[in-house]
């Protein structure tokens, strides 16, 4: 299975990236594995939130194809454990789906297009976090979910 990790706008924060480096370098080890950066939109400031949203969303689905399973961090997404979120994983690859993407969206989230092409929505906290961090939390949780899927202590019960 190939596993995507797409996201908006570049890492402003030296140690988000740092930290999304590490977890991504060690995930490589479990699958194939992409980071898919999704360029600012320009002059983003000129735009209410909803006209960013659609052109964030525009960027988003041209890098998507339609064989991917779509899934969107978002905070009315569907919750786990990290064992249920292993769990998944590994039912997704007994499945036979080839390509999971995971999104993470912009400051304002996702547009109603993104949505609608999306198969589901994750929610990793009931908290809100800023779409930067975001990025280093979930990539830990990804690399928890193949340690745990392998057996590896890393995650302890």
């Amino acid at each position: 299975m190939k596993v995507s990790f797409a996201y908006i706008g570049k890492t402003s924060y030296s140690f988000v990236q740092e930290a999304c480096n590490l977890y991504f370098n060690r995930i490589k080890h479990y699958c194939k594995f992409e980071e898919v950066l999704i360029e600012d939109v320009k002059k983003a400031g000129t735009l209410s939130p909803d006209q960013l949203k659609l052109e964030e969303g525009k960027k988003l689905l041209a890098k998507i194809d339609n064989k991917d399973f779509l899934v969107l961090l978002d905070e009315k997404g569907k919750d786990f454990t990290s064992v249920a979120f292993a769990s998944w994983i590994e039912q997704k690859q007994v499945q036979g789906i080839s390509s999971l993407v995971f999104v993470v969206g912009g400051a304002y989230g996702f547009s109603k297009e993104v949505y609608d092409r999306a198969n589901m929505k994750l929610q990793l906290s009931k908290m809100t976090f800023s779409h930067q961090i975001i990025r280093a939390i979930f990539a830990e949780q990804l690399y928890r979910a193949f340690t745990i899927i392998k057996g590896e202590p890393y995650h302890n019960e």
